[in-house]
């Protein structure tokens, strides 16, 4: 079978993709505010499943939109993740992506209370004086030291996105987030990744965008 490769766009093959995946879900009827988010994170992933395992917190859409609207900053858990949000939409409405893994006072704090970097730059991210979305797409416990700093009343996320990969603790950090007080898009079970956490982070992003000046 003879496959032409010549003159395939990228736009033209997002476009052709999301046609497919439309097809695929096989007239499946998504939420309108959660399509486009399920619909990314299948289009990063190849995997539809997500279509069924992402958890979505009451009118968390609508509150992640505002929250990007008013300059709210996304902290990752990986340079991975932070790589694949689109920084140039979000600096649009004063936003930035930050990544506290590879800070030294993170790396240090962390060996001396025998924590996990994701949960001393979880400590670091509390202490910022602006709104976050919180992507959290490796380290589950940066989940669980989130649920404890909302339990105690010290961090009020406008949005925590909970998608870590893996087999220990995942799941439970997962059902931490969707038990606590703050709006979440969560992964259930033991898929996620990085990627994902990027793919939902854009996918908002892109949907500010469109309605942006509407």
């Amino acid at each position: 079978m003879k496959i032409d490769l010549e003159n395939v766009l990228p736009a033209d093959i997002e476009r052709r993709s999301f046609e497919i995946i439309e097809q695929e879900l096989g007239g499946r009827i998504l939420d309108k505010e959660k399509a486009p988010i399920i619909k990314r994170v299948i289009h990063t992933s190849a995997d539809f499943e997500y279509a069924d395992s992402l958890m979505f917190s009451e009118n968390v859409v609508e509150y992640a939109l505002a929250a990007i609207r008013r300059g709210a900053c996304i902290v990752t858990d990986t340079e991975m993740g932070k790589a694949g949000i689109n920084k140039k939409v979000l600096a649009k409405y004063g936003g930035e992506v930050l990544c506290f893994m590879a800070d030294e006072e993170v790396a240090r704090i962390a060996k001396i209370n025998g924590s996990t970097r994701a949960t001393a730059s979880i400590d670091k991210a509390a202490l910022l004086d602006k709104e976050i979305i919180f992507a959290i797409g490796n380290a589950p416990t940066a989940l669980v030291r989130l649920y404890e700093l909302i339990t105690e009343n010290k961090i009020k996320p406008a949005l925590v996105i909970g998608v870590p990969v893996g087999f220990v603790n995942v799941v439970q950090s997962k059902e931490l987030v969707i038990n606590s007080s703050a709006p979440y898009i969560v992964a259930r079970g033991r898929k996620g990744g990085s990627n994902v956490a990027a793919a939902i982070c854009n996918a908002l992003l892109y949907m500010v965008d469109e309605t942006r000046g509407a």
